[in-house]
Formats: structure tokens, C-alpha cells, sequence
């Protein structure tokens, strides 16, 4: 009768730190590749923004919306400001992370900040994350269950930590940056749901 080998805490943890390795190894691997593809090709921010015209207008308790400045590739959504039913917050990166910021006029409030990023200036008033109904999140990919590969630095997922239950996630990209299946770490938040154009 062979010996019946017992399963330790130590070995769950082992099991458990080498696929979140395994994770962090296709994430690396997966951003190299999408960001190769979104140097190449370009995409309609015009589609996205309408289907998010028409999710806010079948949404009309949405008051506050966190939404961001692009980076090369990624979707424009600065037209969306022109809706002055709404409060928009962008993000500001800081030592202690993300806080947001309500801009009015994309071309005053907003100034290069952190890794080239438009960002709103000092001067404007803070909007807490709790305060926010609408996070409209970039990323470099993203899955049809939700899941958001970032860019790697946790600033998001920290913040989206922190948003109330109630409030909306959505991840907003272009078709070609959707993808099969995002590696989700512990620390990673998924989306309610994905626009892309």
C-alpha cells in the first residue's frame, strides 16, 4: 500500500506563488505584444465615445465620471467633456497614487504630468473616489469577463480598490486591444463590463 503523501500549507502556498508568477510572466509577455499592435494600428474613438453617450444617457443617475487623457493608441474620450451635465474627474498620479481631479476645459485644466500624461492641473477641486459613479478605465487589453491588463504600475487597481460598490467600472479600448483572457492577479479589479470600438 503506498504512502498517501498529506498536502501542507506550505506546499497550497507554494502552488499558489508559482502560478501567480506564471500570471505575472504572460501579463509581461501579453503587454510587449499589445503594445507592439497599438504602435501599429489605429482606431475610431469616435464609436467609442457614442456607445458611452448612449450607456450615460440609459444611465441617468451617472453624475460624477472618472474618465482619462490618452496615451498614444489609446481612445480619446476628451469630447465627452462637452456634456456639462456631468462632473468629469481625471487622474492625477502622485506619490501616494491616484487621485482625481474635475476639469472643465480640457485645454486650460490640463497640463503634461507623470510619464507625459495630460493631467489636471493643481488649482482644480478634488473629487474623491467615493464620490464617483462612472470609472471609464484605460488599459492595454482587456477580456470579455472583464478582465484589465494595466500598464503594469497598480496605480488603477488601487484606486478602483477604493470605489464604492456601487459604482460602475468599465474598460474602454479599441477591438483590436481585446483579447482572449487577461491573467488576473489578487490585487487586479475587473470590470462591470468593456467598450471597445
Amino acid at each position: 500500500m503506498a504512502d498517501r503523501q498529506e498536502t501542507t500549507s506550505d506546499d497550497l502556498l507554494a502552488t499558489h506563488l508559482a502560478g501567480e508568477m506564471t500570471k505575472s510572466f504572460r501579463k509581461k509577455a501579453m503587454r510587449e505584444d499589445l503594445r507592439r499592435i497599438m504602435a501599429e494600428k489605429t482606431g475610431d474613438s469616435t464609436r467609442v465615445v457614442q456607445q458611452i453617450v448612449e450607456f450615460l444617457s440609459e444611465h441617468p443617475h451617472v453624475r460624477v465620471v472618472a474618465l482619462f487623457a490618452p496615451m498614444p493608441g489609446e481612445v480619446d474620450l476628451l469630447a465627452l467633456t462637452k456634456m456639462t451635465d456631468k462632473i468629469w474627474a481625471f487622474p492625477k498620479v502622485t506619490k501616494y497614487g491616484l487621485t482625481f481631479q474635475q476639469v472643465k476645459n480640457v485645454k486650460t485644466d490640463l497640463r503634461p504630468g507623470a510619464f507625459g500624461i495630460l493631467e489636471p492641473t493643481k488649482r482644480l477641486p478634488l473629487v474623491l473616489v467615493d464620490e464617483i459613479d462612472l470609472f471609464l478605465c484605460p488599459g492595454l487589453g482587456f477580456d470579455t469577463r472583464g478582465g484589465r491588463l494595466g500598464r503594469g504600475k497598480g496605480f488603477y487597481d488601487a484606486a478602483l480598490s477604493e470605489a464604492r460598490s456601487d459604482a460602475a467600472l468599465l474598460g474602454i479600448c479599441f477591438g483590436f486591444q481585446m483579447v482572449d483572457e487577461v491573467a488576473m492577479e489578487d490585487h487586479d479589479i475587473r470590470m462591470h463590463g468593456v467598450i471597445a470600438g
